[in-house]
């Protein structure tokens, strides 16, 4: 005896429901894969610190090609320039510059420049004069670091009206002039003088081979630390 009638609505049902069976079957029984699985079309994301290349070290401005020196440079201070006297009252010292020469800066920090020449000054945190040995260790590799193609030249003791320190002499690639864009070999005169608990970096620049000596002693003798 048939456990459902002949007549009874559930016997095309299970038909079908075989039928649909059988064909999962002949297909290995796997279900269908969704749109996440590893057949999808889309790449998965990876993370992690190891899935971008690792950028490429920053070379040190040491490492910069000098720029070839000048045969004749331009650049000489005239030795008929008037000065006038600079104060900075944040940073409580003063030095005489050449007149007329275009002021930038602020704080503490100042720069004066006409042309291919120029003096810059800052206060720093001290507590007692640099020497040879100091300039060496600190000074040096700071600006073996910050200065483009440096070569240091030497380094001096000094003993200024304005006080006691380092004088250091070294060559620089200048920054590209902003209407021909050329750049030029420097040498620049770094005095490091300290005085009652201060101590100021003096900058003066110039091409190689200009005849900047008179000027450069007038503003080195010419400042003072309060």
């Amino acid at each position: 005896m048939h456990p459902f009638p002949r007549s009874s609505p559930l016997l095309p049902c299970l038909a079908l429901a075989a039928l649909l069976m059988g064909a999962v079957a002949g297909c290995g029984g796997s279900p269908a894969s969704s749109p996440s699985a590893a057949g999808s079309s889309r790449p998965t994301a990876v993370t992690g610190s190891g899935t971008s290349p690792s950028p490429s070290p920053t070379p040190t401005h040491s490492k910069v090609t000098p720029v070839p020196v000048e045969s004749n440079p331009p650049g000489d201070i005239p030795d008929n320039l008037a000065f006038v006297r600079y104060r900075n009252t944040t940073g409580h010292y003063t030095f005489t510059h050449p007149e007329g020469w275009a002021q930038t800066g602020r704080g503490t920090r100042v720069t004066f420049t006409d042309k291919l020449n120029g003096v810059s000054a800052d206060i720093l945190a001290a507590a007692s004069a640099p020497t040879v040995a100091s300039a060496r260790s600190t000074d040096v590799p700071r600006l073996r670091q910050s200065v483009p193609a440096f070569r240091l030249r030497g380094i001096s003791a000094v003993s200024l009206p304005g006080g006691k320190g380092v004088r250091i002499v070294f060559r620089r690639n200048s920054a590209a002039d902003p209407v021909t864009g050329k750049i030029y070999r420097d040498e620049v005169e770094e005095y490091l003088v300290f005085r009652s608990g201060r101590l100021v970096r003096l900058d003066l620049f110039g091409p190689v081979g200009a005849d900047n000596v008179d000027a450069y002693r007038t503003m080195s003798q010419s400042l003072r630390i309060r």
